[in-house]
């Protein structure tokens, strides 16, 4: 089944990488990750360092989400420090990948498109992960708004993209955040996960509102500092995207999910979210990341963001179910819909990369000249 048309797959060749803008932290990083890849030999596709780094976050998350499934528990404190070590090597190869692929000279739009595809992965685990291990299912509000505002921000910077064409870094940016995120694992394995919920002397406020505040600070100024880039215009016809549409239409896809995710959760009357906070924050976070998905691949092939998608699924019938009186558990329908959720977004994210591939004439995680293959008209 192919998911791109041959209009897109064109659009594709017109698609140059382009950004703006440095961190605080990213130059004094910059140092190591040059270092770093003149260790890999020049063998290796940037692609395999990539799906090297998701496997080692999400493995790492799964192993706190083993321990803590409603993020409430007490994990052994090694599965801490393996987390912070985990998003450190996760970070440095997601850094040095493009290093890798200019070095080589296999810079493609594939490459660029699989980056920001397990990026999108990533935010999940991450901040699924953070908030577990501060034990947000204590607070789950607190770990809902940490979550959603995460898979918000992830998409709202490429939804700023498909209207610029260029891809946005802000002073406080993605290095910042993991770095950070690092730290809050060192604090939980050093300490337990127990001392967020210490009270703060004098404001009298628990410990994980700092962690909270950095993380609705930074949103909100990354939301307004994105908003005013949408506002003015984007690159296309009389201000449009680059695919000459509506600079606000992207914003209906990443509504409807948070839309959804807001109403089940406070509709429900077993307490779905509350009693699952991990499974049912993990649910959405796939089904952001396909939508998230969909609007790279929307602006890399210069083409219009429909609203309605697979992804849908999942969280129409959690609603619906709710909506004609629970006929089904909620529970058993929430891990349904959750099995739904991975396949969908796996099963799209292999059939674009293979077909770019195939149109490419290049293999995903090999540098070796491909031969014989399938051409594109």
């Amino acid at each position: 089944m192919e998911v791109l048309t041959v209009a897109q797959l064109k659009g594709l060749e017109k698609h140059k990488y382009s950004s703006t803008g440095s961190s605080l932290v990213e130059p004094v990083m910059q140092v190591f990750w040059r270092w770093l890849i003149e260790l890999f030999p020049m063998w290796i596709a940037p692609n395999m360092i990539t799906i090297i780094g998701l496997i080692v976050n999400i493995v790492c998350s799964f192993l706190l989400m083993w321990y803590c499934p409603t993020a409430t528990e007490t994990a052994p404190s090694w599965v801490y420090f393996i987390n912070c070590i985990g998003l450190f090597i996760y970070q440095a190869l997601d850094a040095i990948d493009g290093k890798q692929a200019r070095r080589t000279g296999s810079s493609t739009p594939l490459g660029e498109l699989f980056d920001h595809g397990c990026d999108s992965v990533s935010c999940v685990f991450v901040a699924l992960a953070t908030s577990i291990s501060m034990q947000l299912g204590y607070h789950p509000w607190v770990m809902f708004t940490m979550s959603v505002s995460s898979y918000f921000t992830f998409y709202f910077g490429h939804w700023c993209s498909y209207v610029t064409g260029v891809l946005q870094f802000g002073l406080i940016d993605v290095t910042e955040i993991q770095l950070f995120t690092m730290l809050v694992f060192l604090f939980s394995g050093t300490f337990g996960p127990a001392v967020w919920s210490t009270q703060i002397p004098v404001l009298g406020y628990p410990l994980h509102v700092v962690p909270f505040i950095f993380v609705v600070i930074g949103c909100l100024v990354t939301y307004v500092r994105f908003t005013r880039k949408i506002m003015n215009g984007g690159c296309g016809q009389n201000g449009s995207t680059i695919a000459d549409t509506s600079v606000i239409s992207p914003f209906f896809n990443i509504a409807v999910v948070v839309a959804f995710c807001l109403m089940i959760a406070t509709q429900s009357k077993h307490m779905l979210f509350h009693n699952h906070p991990v499974l049912y924050l993990l649910f959405f976070g796939f089904v952001s990341a396909k939508v998230t998905n969909r609007l790279v691949v929307a602006h890399m092939t210069r083409s219009e963001l429909h609203l309605l998608d697979t992804s849908l699924l999942g969280p129409a019938a959690l609603f619906l179910n709710q909506y004609f009186g629970f006929y089904v558990n909620e529970y058993f329908l929430l891990w349904i819909c959750f099995i739904h959720s991975t396949f969908d977004i796996v099963q799209y994210m292999v059939q674009t990369y293979n077909q770019i591939a195939d149109h490419l004439n290049v293999y995903i995680f090999s540098l070796a000249p491909r031969e014989g293959a399938k051409k594109k008209n």
